[in-house]
Parts: structure tokens; C-alpha cells; sequence
């Protein structure tokens, strides 16, 4: 290992990153005809920013030219315990692990940043840093900096701390001898691909978004399509499972990061409580989460969903009063999920009292299916 290697890991331990590695500013061919095949077919869905930088996310030296090295880091969020036995407790909402702590993208800046400019200090040379909200492809950065491998789920599998694993990068003009690229040690394992309830998964590796519940209950701003909403279970926001069963996990000792773990009001919140949510309530219950990012609107939406899910009659009430919600989004979804819980006869005598009063057509139309289907 170079000298500046040494030094560039001891800065990154010493912030607390589990993993470093470090590769070329290049990803090569193969990564960017992914993306653009991931693209052309429009599994992106509504993530329209993935295309309008796509050519900056296909090469780090599209986005910065001068760039020659890429430092990869990785920090654990293993949970401590299975995720997937929440599915079971229908009443309760199920959200992913990783957004039950402190928002990531704010944890790992501020300590890339630290480490950013130490480098400077010690090596010399420019730096730029990165989470994933940046046009950066740090998945495929990370394989060829040697820290993990890209499973069939297409998340970073490391052969420590299984599949749960965030990233950053550091872009530098130093020129940084390379790692060696991890090799793939999925071999003929399908669990990931196997476990998805919204068969999201065309393939190894090939993911349509536009059917995958992390990218419906956190991209996506519009309903959810209705053909999918029953198979979303009690996932309010993000999904586990295809990281969850994923056998290498069985090495990873639960996430070091306090910021990471789970906050006790995010563990298995009773959807009654998050059907209360107003504005002011909904952002003093997720300040510092990654949750507050998709607004009140659409995550109430989700809980809806989940309510729907439920098959809890004492989630009626908590859901009726969201009839008169302000947005159409949130009505719309709470429709759907009366539809679910109520009989026949009230949910058609709910109808008759809220329809006449209703404009939007959106909603208009969750109505007549709703009452169609009951």
C-alpha cells in the first residue's frame, strides 16, 4: 500500500468508515451502457434527474475533468436484529433501516469533508466530495476500488457487513494507485431476486424502478398504481427485503454509528399515530431524517396504503378524517384504504356523503373504483 493510501485510511478510520478503497476516475464502457439501457427502457420512472446528468453520472471525469482518482468509503448500518418479522405486525409501519436513524447524506458529508481536508493538508491536490445525491455512480466506483461487489439486487454486497453498507466518494487530482477489483461472490443465489413482492427484478441485476417499493414510497409523487398497492404490505418507506436475505449478512455485526441506529418513535410506529400527522407534525418527527424529504403529503399517502393493507377495522376512524384533507393525494389514498377496511353498505353511504363535495378527478375516480370493488 502507498504512502498515501496509508494515510487517506487512517484519516478514514479515524472518522469512522468502515471501508476504504480506492479506483481510477474512469468506470469504463461497461457501467455507462447499464445506465443507459436502465434508462432507454425508462425503469427510471420519475427520476428524471437520472437522466438529465446522465453523462456525468457515466463518468466521474464528465462531471469534474481534472478529477484522476476516486476514494471510495463505506459505513455500516447493519441492523441488530432481522427486519423482515415486521412484515407480520400489519398494524405497524415497516420502515427501511436506514432511514429509522439520522439522515446518512448529512452524517457522511460532514466527515467526507473532514477527511477532504486533511488530504489537502497532507497530499496536496484538489478534492471533491460525494454522497448519492450527487451524479456519481458509487456502486460500480466501489467494486473497482475492491470494497464490494454489485449483487443481483444491484445494491453493494462486502463480504463484512453483508448488504447494508453507505457509500461516499471523494473525487482528488492526486493520482492514487488503484485497488483491485472485487470480484462477484453471488454465485447461483436468487434469494434477492426471489424474495421481491412487487417482482421488481427482471434479472440479475436489471431492476425496474417504476415496480420497486423504495423507489414508489420515496420517488415517486403520484398514486401509486393501483395493481401494486396490496403488494406493498405494511412498507411505508423504502424496502428491505431483497438486502435482508441476502446470506452474506450473516458476517455483519450491527452498525458501530450511533447516529444509525434506530430511533424508539421509528421502530414499529402504530399507523393510527401517523395517520394524524398535520405539516408541523410530520417535520418535528422526522427532523434529521430522511423521511422528512418526501413531505407529509406522500408519506401519508404510504401510511394509507398500508392501512389499506391491514385488514384493522379500528384504522376506520383514524382513516376518515383524511377524506377532507386538503390534498388529493392523501384523499385519494384514503379512499382506497376505507375501501379496503369498510363494508359494503357504510363504505357506499361514505361515498354518497363525500363525492358530492369532491373536484379533483383523480380522487373522483378512486371513488368509483373503490365502491366498484366493494
Amino acid at each position: 500500500m502507498s504512502a498515501a493510501q496509508n494515510i487517506i485510511r487512517d484519516l478514514a478510520l479515524r472518522e469512522g468508515f468502515d471501508a476504504v478503497g480506492f479506483a481510477p476516475a474512469d468506470l469504463g464502457h461497461e457501467a455507462a451502457a447499464g445506465l443507459h439501457a436502465f434508462l432507454d427502457a425508462g425503469h427510471h420512472g420519475d427520476m428524471g434527474w437520472l437522466e438529465i446528468r446522465a453523462a456525468e453520472r457515466a463518468s466521474p471525469t464528465s462531471l469534474w475533468p481534472d478529477a484522476k482518482s476516486a476514494i471510495v468509503l463505506g459505513l455500516s448500518y447493519a441492523p441488530a436484529e432481522d427486519p423482515l418479522p415486521k412484515l407480520d405486525a400489519k398494524s405497524t409501519a415497516n420502515i427501511s433501516v436506514y432511514a429509522q436513524g439520522d439522515d446518512y447524506h448529512d452524517v457522511i458529508k460532514k466527515r467526507l469533508k473532514t477527511i477532504a481536508r486533511a488530504m489537502v493538508e497532507k497530499l496536496g491536490g484538489d478534492v471533491k466530495v460525494f454522497v448519492d445525491t450527487a451524479p456519481v455512480m458509487e456502486k460500480p466506483l466501489a467494486e473497482m476500488a475492491g470494497i464490494g461487489w454489485q449483487g443481483k439486487h444491484t445494491n453493494l454486497v462486502h463480504r463484512e457487513h453483508g448488504s447494508w453498507l453507505f457509500l461516499g466518494v471523494i473525487l482528488t487530482t492526486l493520482d492514487i494507485e488503484p485497488g483491485e477489483r472485487h470480484e462477484d461472490h453471488c454465485g447461483t443465489c436468487t434469494r434477492c431476486l426471489d424474495i421481491c413482492p412487487t417482482n421488481a427484478f427482471l434479472g440479475p441485476h436489471k431492476l425496474d424502478a417504476r415496480r420497486c417499493i423504495s423507489y414508489l414510497t420515496i420517488e415517486h409523487k403520484g398514486p401509486i398504481p393501483r395493481e401494486l398497492r396490496p403488494l406493498m404490505g405494511n412498507r411505508i418507506y423504502g424496502c428491505d427485503d431483497c438486502l435482508a436475505v441476502c446470506p452474506w449478512n450473516k458476517f455483519a455485526a450491527a452498525g458501530r454509528e450511533a447516529a444509525f441506529h434506530p430511533r424508539a418513535e421509528l421502530k414499529a410506529p402504530h399507523l393510527a399515530g401517523l395517520a394524524k400527522l398535520d405539516d408541523a407534525t410530520f417535520r418535528k418527527l422526522f427532523a434529521k431524517s430522511p423521511i422528512k424529504r418526501v413531505g407529509r403529503d406522500r408519506f401519508l399517502r404510504n401510511v394509507l396504503i398500508a392501512i389499506g393493507n391491514a385488514g384493522d377495522t379500528s384504522l376506520i376512524e383514524p382513516t376518515k378524517h383524511l377524506l377532507d384533507d386538503p390534498n388529493p393525494l392523501v384523499r385519494g389514498a384514503a379512499v382506497w384504504a376505507l375501501g379496503r377496511l369498510m363494508e359494503p353498505a357504510p363504505f357506499a353511504a361514505t361515498a354518497a356523503a363525500h363525492t358530492q363535495a369532491e373536484s379533483d378527478p383523480s380522487v373522483l375516480d378512486e371513488w368509483r373504483l373503490a365502491t366498484a370493488a366493494s
